[in-house]
């Protein structure tokens, strides 16, 4: 049949124009035509709910949160300088590693080539704090005031041994690109509670040490196969907060609602004679900046907010960029009923100079952190909102390069590392998961990523096994064929 058909004809013919306009020539049938357009990967087969925009029956059960705050520590942060305490190694500060800690598993290429592994005790005091008696360090003075409301997790561990693959893996749920964020999941399940905000926001900010950051890539908060609706939005520190939300110079809103209306109709009539959902995503994005052009500017105006406000974030809390600055605008973003906010901090990837880059790293991390915890508590807003505090692996024990009392570096380490949570569901003041006196290996309470992503799906009151997409002949989900709620840190 294609070699009746012009060239151009030929390019424009998607799949489904192709059994559409062959139908009654090779009498497929409408049944099985039916059946090909609900299956054919573009998710058809699922009905919507046209108040939110996520998927009709959703969510599963009852939820305890109604949006998400992911606090992603880009670089991995130590556990072992921060929440995960351990005494002894004091005692066995430049001894080696034994082998039977190791057991032969596998480490970077930045370390493999060292002769030796020694033991780096960490040079920052613990202390116990709240009901709990939770072990935290003094890089994290502010974190005191919110032990008794986050769950503390010592023992997550990853797959992925780089950062890549590593944040990939964290993110999506898989360590090769190509798979939804772990917003994009959500958003296409629950879709949106504001229809003039986009549903997923993300915020990055730089280093406050001195290292070179690790690289963050758009993929990390995408759609993968999911419709490009879902993916995340990023907004800027500087100029428009979302580029080209300003309408160019010459162009008053009357002229712009105009050409929104005329572009709308057209792709509306190609949406009608090629069945692209791409096309019904594409007039939805452009009504949705016109309607940001009065929301976010409202969203970003921080004139309002009380001077108590800088004082609990802190003074970077006034600069845009920053992490306190983000952690401020999430709090609003949350109180506008953005369904998933992913904040990106970098520079935590700690290879050498460690004691001084996580001082520092610390210092611009740790009141905003808490800041957020208590803000939300305060505003009667963490009940409903789930925070995650997390990096996408932890640090080794022993030293990369050259040991000394005060100055030392880690490797990547994904077999242990100590994140936290709050809000939502989550049970405040307790510390689970225990790692061995090495902090090498888990001995209680493991949680792989995958149970992470599944518990954070069920404090939304999802299913991880029932929230799936058809693409290339399989259903997908986030925790791929994995994942097991962690139901000892629920309410």
């Amino acid at each position: 049949m294609t070699d009746s058909l012009t060239p151009e004809i030929s390019a424009a013919m998607t799949r489904r124009q192709f059994f559409r306009r062959s139908t009654a020539g090779i009498a497929i049938g409408i049944p099985a035509l039916a059946t090909l357009l609900t299956t054919d990967g573009f998710g058809a087969d699922t009905a919507i709910d046209e108040k939110t925009g996520g998927l009709a029956g959703l969510p599963h059960f009852p939820p305890k949160g109604r949006r998400v705050i992911f606090l992603h520590q880009s670089g991995a942060p130590s556990q072992i300088e921060l929440f995960d305490f351990k005494p002894n190694l004091v005692k066995w500060q430049g001894a080696e590693l034994p082998d039977s800690v190791r057991m032969g598993q596998r480490i970077t290429g930045m370390t493999s080539g060292q002769s030796s592994f020694p033991v780096a005790p960490s040079i920052f005091k613990f202390s116990q704090y709240g009901r709990s008696g939770a072990w935290t360090s003094e890089l994290l003075p502010y974190h005191t005031k919110i032990e008794d409301d986050i769950t503390i997790i010592k023992s997550v561990y990853s797959e992925a041994i780089n950062h890549d693959p590593a944040i990939t893996f964290l993110q999506t749920g898989f360590q090769q690109p190509g798979r939804p964020s772990m917003g994009a999941w959500t958003t296409y399940g629950l879709g949106s509670e504001n229809q003039n905000l986009p549903a997923f926001v993300v915020l990055i900010s730089q280093a406050n040490a001195l290292n070179p950051d690790q690289p963050l890539f758009s993929r990390l908060w995408g759609s993968g196969f999911l419709p490009s609706r879902y993916q995340g939005v990023k907004f800027r520190a500087s100029g428009d907060p979302v580029l080209y939300l300003s309408n160019p110079p010459g162009v008053p809103s009357g002229t712009r609602r105009r050409m929104l209306d005329g572009i709308s109709k057209l792709n509306r009539l190609l949406a009608e004679k090629y069945g692209d959902p791409e096309i019904d995503t594409r007039v939805a994005q452009y009504e949705m900046a016109y309607r940001m052009q009065t929301s976010v500017p409202d969203l970003m105006d921080l004139s309002k907010e009380p001077e108590s406000t800088f004082e609990l974030y802190g003074p970077d809390s006034r600069k845009p960029g920053t992490y306190a600055a983000n952690c401020l605008l999430a709090r609003r973003l949350a109180e506008r009923g953005v369904r998933f906010i992913q904040l990106y901090h970098r520079g935590w990837d700690q290879h050498n100079d460690l004691p001084r880059d996580i001082a520092l790293q610390c210092k611009g991390v740790d009141q905003p952190s808490a800041a957020l915890i208590l803000d939300l508590k305060q505003r009667g807003m963490l009940d409903d909102t789930l925070v995650v505090w997390a990096g996408e692996f932890g640090r080794t024990v022993y030293c990369q390069g050259k040991l000394t009392g005060t100055n030392y570096g880690r490797d990547h380490h994904p077999r242990c590392f100590s994140i936290w949570m709050a809000g939502a569901g989550i049970q405040r003041g307790l510390t689970i998961g225990k790692t061995d006196d090495y902090c090498y290996n888990i001995v209680e309470d493991p949680v792989h990523v995958h149970d992470l992503q599944a518990t954070i799906l069920h404090c939304l009151g999802i299913d991880h096994l029932k929230l799936t997409y058809k693409f290339q002949g399989r259903y997908f989900r986030l925790t791929d064929v994995g994942g097991l709620v962690v139901k000892k840190i629920l309410t």
